[in-house]
């Protein structure tokens, strides 16, 4: 078995490279490619525990995922994501499950429904891989994103309810929704917490070297002690991820500039083995469909599959309609309840806007109308997004492994050969809607002209307002320091701070430049300042410019994808002082 892993990995990474630099779709390759060795007699059957394959590869990436997510955008389309990941998993479990039920009663109604939990939750991989290729707005990937993150959660709630029905047990519709939000409510807290400690462990120490590793190790922790202790491990992942990311420009550069390509690594190596294992139970699942029943079986699959495809497209768009409104009749509300303010502060009424005004005044933010509907509208879908939602319906490893555990999850209770046509189902629904939804996205994409052209000329508009703040704040460093470092270093010490300067200020964006200008100011003052005031001067204006970063994206006047791309910039102009520095310490010694 190990060796047969080594073999997979190897070969999923190959493939999975190619694909990278032909630029293709990664996932849909490597399934292609497994597919068709597993088509060759010699190559034998990979068999690995769902439960472990669960466990193994869900927490880090979902961790990953949720690092990169902006959790400003992330809370901002929660109502959609919401919708989604918890409103469509339990609708297509629904609608799945009466099909099933309706093409192969023997299943029973409570098997049926384990059917469409475990068919339920689209996996956003491949969909955001093709989507960052082809550039779709943010708000589209935030949604996929997003939903990626949460409806896993659902849908194994919803899988451990229906086994336990199917094993015998009694469970009632109230006892289902306890069970959900004990697991919502425990698992988010229960990943706070590991949030928390996380994040305070990242900033108390300065090696990322350990600390990277502990990123690497605490998602598993947290994900396991959620499910021992009956929350949600997935949540309680995602909920540490949120916090860690939101929090992690407060943390030292370094571990920043090392975390993302550790994770991108980490990503394609678990992303690859999943993709290859799915592709490679190709012959199992046609071993175990056989002759007997096998019309029936094909029947209820493309049923299935049939629905699944159909169920998204519907949902999407209602559920959005709705979801305006609703929103729409919130803002409604708001303004009414600001008119009762403005007429009489004391009116009950106006309670709520007295709240939320003092709230926002103590984060520097106003209480209007337009921070009243960026607070309220999720962000607009037009109709061509909301086709590339609709078509977004992958699934993935979490399919196919509930899927392999079917036989833990239910016992003795559900017949052998119920639990191999539900496999062979849930197969069916994972590789087409990889190839089917996943080779026509692109396709898609490119002529419903989605793109995000709006977001970049937003987004050029915001980098050239902070840009002017930055100068603004920067300056203000400056002038604090001078007078500071005059009555240090005397008129000699000013002359170097005046040049040292001049030089922040007119490159700021050029990340060798400070150490360039730290080099030569260095050699200028003998008997002035030393090279490590030049670098704590340095570093102090690259710091007041990251403070002001993060004062604007919390007054939500700058996007958290904008600010993560200008806080990577100055991580760099920060690692050319510290480069610069131990060369020149090398030298010396």
């Amino acid at each position: 078995m190990d060796a047969e892993v080594f073999y997979v990995l190897v070969g999923a990474l190959a493939v999975g490279a190619l694909a990278r630099w032909r630029g293709w779709p990664a996932p849909l390759v490597i399934t292609v490619a497994a597919i068709l060795v597993s088509l060759i007699p010699a190559i034998p059957t990979l068999d690995i525990d769902g439960h472990l394959l669960l466990n193994l590869t869900l927490p880090p990436l979902l961790y990953s995922a949720a690092l990169e997510v902006s959790f400003v955008g992330f809370a901002r389309s929660l109502p959609h994501i919401r919708r989604l990941g918890m409103g469509l998993v339990l609708v297509t479990a629904l609608v799945v499950g009466l099909v099933a039920w309706w093409i192969m009663p023997e299943l029973g109604f409570a098997g049926a429904l384990l059917l469409g939990a475990i068919v339920g939750p689209p996996d956003a991989v491949s969909a955001a891989a093709v989507g960052r290729k082809l550039g779709l707005p943010r708000r589209v990937m935030t949604v996929l994103s997003g939903e990626s993150l949460i409806n896993d959660a659902t849908s194994l709630t919803l899988v451990r309810v229906f086994a336990a029905i199917v094993a015998g047990a009694t469970v009632t519709v109230w006892d289902g929704l306890w069970a959900f939000a004990v697991a919502v409510v425990l698992g988010v807290a229960i990943g706070l917490v590991f949030g928390i400690v996380l994040h305070q462990l990242r900033v108390r120490l300065d090696d990322p070297v350990v600390v990277g590793t502990a990123g690497l190790v605490v998602p598993f922790g947290a994900y396991a002690i959620a499910e021992h202790l009956g929350g949600s491990g997935v949540l309680a992942v995602v909920a540490m991820g949120l916090y860690v990311g939101f929090h992690a420009p407060r943390t030292d550069y370094t571990t920043r500039l090392q975390e993302r390509p550790l994770w991108q690594s980490a990503d394609f190596l678990l992303e690859s083995f999943v993709f290859a294992y799915i592709g490679l139970q190709f012959p199992r699942v046609l071993s175990e469909l056989g002759a007997r029943d096998a019309g029936v079986t094909i029947a209820l699959a493309l049923a299935v599959f049939a629905v699944v495809l159909a169920v998204r497209p519907v949902f999407v768009y209602a559920s959005y309609a709705w979801g305006r409104m609703w929103q729409r009749i919130r803002i409604m509300r708001w303004k009414h309840a600001q008119e009762a303010f403005r007429r009489n502060p004391d009116d009950p009424r106006a309670a709520i806007i007295r709240k939320r005004r003092d709230k926002l005044a103590a984060r520097g933010i106003e209480l209007n109308e337009r921070n009243l509907r960026q607070r309220i509208l999720e962000p607009a879908l037009s109709v061509q997004e909301r086709a590339v939602v609709s078509w977004a319906g992958m699934r993935g490893v979490v399919t196919l492994a509930m899927a392999a555990a079917l036989p833990d999850l239910t016992g003795d209770a559900m017949p052998e050969s119920h639990v191999q046509k539900l496999v062979v189902v849930a197969f069916v629904v994972t590789v087409g809607t990889l190839l089917l939804q996943g080779l026509t996205l692109a396709p898609l994409i490119r002529a419903l002209g989605v793109g995000a052209d709006e977001e970049h000329r937003q987004d050029a508009t915001q980098v050239r307002a902070i840009q002017a703040r930055s100068q603004e704040v920067g300056k203000a460093y400056l002038r604090a320091r001078r007078s500071e470092w005059k009555e240090r270093f005397g008129p000699g010490g000013a002359e170097v701070f005046d040049r040292m300067a001049q030089s922040l200020l007119k490159v700021e964006r050029d990340t060798d430049r400070a150490g360039q200008v730290l080099e030569t100011a260095d050699g200028a003052a003998p008997v002035g300042p030393t090279y490590e005031d030049l670098v704590a001067l340095s570093k102090g204006w690259l710091e007041a410019r990251r403070t002001m970063l993060l004062e604007e994206r919390d007054r939500g006047n700058l996007g958290e994808e904008v600010m993560r791309e200008l806080m990577t910039a100055i991580d760099a102009e920060e690692l050319a002082i510290d480069t610069r520095g131990a060369v020149r310490d090398f030298a010396r010694d």
